[in-house]
C-alpha cells in the first residue's frame, strides 16, 4: 500500500509518496492550494492512478509543542479531505521539516530559485519519511 503526505501550506501543497513496501519515500511535486476544488481534483487522480491507500497530512506544532493558527487550518483541510476521500486520512507532527528541507536542498548546492520550487515536496518527503520510520519500530 502506497501513503500518499500532503505539507500543506497557504499557496502550495507539496506531496510525496512512499514505496509499494512503505519503506521509502520520495517527493512528487506540489499542487497549488487554491482554488481548493481544483486541488482536490487532482488530488484525487493522484490517488487513483498511484494506488493510494492512505493519506498523511503535516500539522504543524510551535516548538513548544502546541497547536496554533497554521494547525487550525491544516485540521480544516484534513476535515476537507475526509469529504472527498474514503481511504484512511491521517495527521503527524511536521516541525521543521520545511527547515530541513531547505538545508537539504541548500547542501545539494541547489540555486535559491529552483529551491523555491522544490521546497514543499521536499518537505512532504521528509514529513512522510519520519512517518515511515515510525512505522518500523
Amino acid at each position: 500500500m502506497r501513503i500518499l503526505a500532503l505539507d500543506h501550506g497557504t499557496k502550495r501543497i507539496g506531496l510525496a509518496i512512499s514505496d509499494e513496501m512503505g519503506i521509502i519515500a520520495q517527493p512528487l511535486e506540489f499542487l497549488p492550494a487554491e482554488p481548493l476544488q481544483d486541488f482536490l481534483k487532482q488530488l484525487k487522480n493522484t490517488v487513483e492512478t498511484r494506488e493510494v491507500g492512505e493519506i498523511l497530512v503535516g500539522i504543524p506544532r510551535n516548538m513548544n509543542g502546541t497547536y496554533g493558527p497554521a494547525a487550525e487550518k491544516a485540521r480544516e483541510f484534513v476535515t476537507a479531505l475526509q469529504g472527498v476521500f474514503a481511504i484512511p486520512i491521517k495527521t503527524w507532527d511536521e516541525r521543521l521539516t520545511s527547515v530541513q528541507a531547505n538545508r537539504f536542498l541548500i547542501e545539494t548546492g541547489m540555486r535559491r530559485e529552483k529551491r523555491k520550487q522544490r521546497v514543499d515536496q521536499t518537505a512532504a518527503a521528509i514529513l512522510l519519511q519520519s512517518y515511515l520510520d515510525s512505522l518500523g519500530q
